[in-house]
């Protein structure tokens, strides 16, 4: 099969979708793989590196979304890239369609089969295309949000891990999950005082059993959360509805509950945010004030970091993209189940549901597309 990775062209995203070492892997089972001139030059992977694996360079995007019939990409399609996708191509990468009304249009209008990273599931429920990415997230948000907090990035002035004889910030954390679990390695090697906000007493109990006394878990139907963030220094929004739009759970309100210089890093941005003032922004201007309060929203987090986040994510994705290029798509989702929750949009029909739900469209089940 012919797969073509086309170079990102959201602002400061520096990842690629496959590493040389993927492509030699695809290349060695049989298939054709092309990528865009340098597309893999900010990751620190060049072209020779590329033609080493059996790559073949291709000049222009247009040309590779002509020629391919599987597009791996990182981020979702901008829309000059939306209008590239042929009917009947299939696009795998990370969509996050709750969050993305005129994409998700864009996607049905192309009658493309779109399979989302994020969306894909394992046998414990989990998601482990988008758990590599949510680590990243959830460890740069304790660095991004420790530089905040300096005074010439508009922060209290305050270092996160204290000093001799000087106690250190307090971090809240909403979210257990990956992105909250990573937050807080990071928060407590720092010394920081980690508050863990999670719905289930299970997931809080697994935490307390990594961290130990490090951590505060805190129940989210037991806590008061107006009063908990007003302690807050760093607030990290870590939450995930899979496929669906974040909740928002500090609203415009709370935030004068907060510290003057406090700062708020929405990792669930993807999603909408789970800050009611969270708007995305962009590694070369990450953040803004709303009520004295400090918000870094970007949306592209690993991105800032991408020869890390690419490896890691490959190491993830491959199995499956090896799986579709093999067997074909509909083989590769009947065979299962949870590769077959990544199935977002199917030739013009919306087939998750919580995407569905939000935009008020028809849903139709992938077992029933794919029958």
């Amino acid at each position: 099969m012919k797969i073509g990775v086309p170079r990102e062209i959201k602002p400061q995203e520096n990842r690629i979708g496959l590493t040389p070492e993927s492509v030699k892997s695809l290349v060695s089972n049989g298939h054709e793989v092309l990528i865009e001139n340098n597309g893999g030059f900010e990751a620190g992977f060049d072209n020779d590196q590329y033609k080493s694996a059996g790559a073949k360079i291709v000049e222009k995007a247009a040309d590779i979304y002509n020629d391919a019939e599987i597009i791996v990409k990182v981020k979702e399609p901008l829309s000059n890239e939306v209008k590239m996708i042929r009917e009947n191509q299939i696009v795998f990468t990370y969509l996050h369609l709750a969050a993305a009304k005129d994409l998700t249009q864009g996607l049905i209008n192309s009658k493309a089969i779109c399979i989302a990273y994020e969306t894909v599931t394992d046998n414990n429920g989990r998601l482990p295309l988008l758990a590599p990415m949510s680590a990243v997230a959830g460890r740069m948000s304790v660095q991004a949000g420790a530089h905040c907090l300096e005074k010439n990035q508009n922060g209290r002035g305050l270092l996160l891990g204290g000093a001799p004889g000087v106690e250190g910030g307090t971090v809240v954390i909403l979210g257990g999950g990956v992105v909250g679990e990573n937050a807080a390695t990071i928060a407590t090697g720092m010394q920081a005082k980690v508050h863990i906000v999670d719905k289930s007493e299970k997931r809080l109990k697994q935490l307390t059993d990594i961290f130990g006394n490090k951590i505060i878990p805190e129940q989210s139907d037991n806590v008061d959360l107006k009063k908990l963030i007003s302690k807050a220094d760093l607030l990290v929004g870590g939450v995930l509805i899979p496929g669906a739009e974040a909740p928002k759970l500090v609203t415009k309100d709370m935030l004068k509950l907060m510290k003057r210089g406090s700062v708020i890093v929405d990792v669930a941005i993807d999603q909408g945010g789970c800050v009611e003032t969270s708007k995305p922004t962009t590694h070369a201007d990450p953040t803004y004030i709303v009520d004295d309060v400090v918000h870094y929203c970007v949306a592209n987090m690993p991105g800032g970091v991408p020869r890390t986040s690419t490896l890691a994510l490959n190491k993830a994705t491959l199995p499956f993209l090896s799986r579709l290029a093999k067997d074909g798509y509909k083989k590769a989702l009947n065979d299962d189940h949870n590769f077959l929750a990544g199935l977002n949009v199917h030739k013009g029909n919306v087939t998750h549901k919580a995407v569905a739900d939000t935009f008020g469209h028809k849903y139709i089940s992938p077992n029933e597309v794919l029958t």
